[in-house]
């Protein structure tokens, strides 16, 4: 795998050389690191599992995107919130990567649960990682334009759970 990717760049780099005046008079595309997830109010029914069965989205949920370089530094963090459904979009405005191999979102980006505007829903849990930091997955989605591209990750469905639940 790693002899093909190595052959791939090679032979575009290859291209390039070949074709200056074709890749010279191309405008810069740029490329973006987004990822989206949703954050849901677990039920009390499914408290202390994994299951999102009956959870309900909560607007304006507060989460963080986190990426740590290969050496557990932060390089990137920043703040983001749900819309009225529950879901996120967090673009990576600023995000780099200075090494394909070591600074890759997949590897080093997670997604934390901050806070919950509401007040009966509000302890966070660890569905899908939620709590100690969700990895990020490819789902191969990608926004193209003409001078413009996102890479999309997703993370979670992330979830709170209720600060208390009455016995059945």
């Amino acid at each position: 795998m790693a002899k093909l990717q190595s052959s791939i760049l090679i032979s575009l780099f290859l291209l390039q050389l070949a074709f200056p005046i074709i890749t010279a008079n191309l405008p810069p595309k740029d490329i973006e690191i987004v990822v989206e997830g949703t954050v849901h109010c677990q039920s009390c029914d499914t408290r202390g599992m994994w299951s999102l069965t009956g959870a309900k989205p909560i607007a304006n949920a507060a989460i963080s995107v986190i990426c740590k370089d290969h050496r557990n530094r932060v390089m990137f963090y920043k703040p983001f919130k749900t819309n009225d459904d529950g879901y996120f979009y967090a673009a990576l405005v600023g995000f780099k990567i200075t090494n394909p191999l070591l600074d890759h979102p997949l590897q080093t980006c997670r997604v934390k649960l901050v806070s919950s505007p509401l007040e009966e829903c509000s302890m966070l849990t660890n569905v899908n990682y939620g709590l100690n930091g969700a990895p990020l997955r490819y789902e191969e989605k990608r926004i193209v334009g003409e001078h413009y591209e996102a890479v999309i990750y997703a993370a979670g469905p992330l979830a709170f759970r209720p600060n208390e639940c009455t016995p059945n």
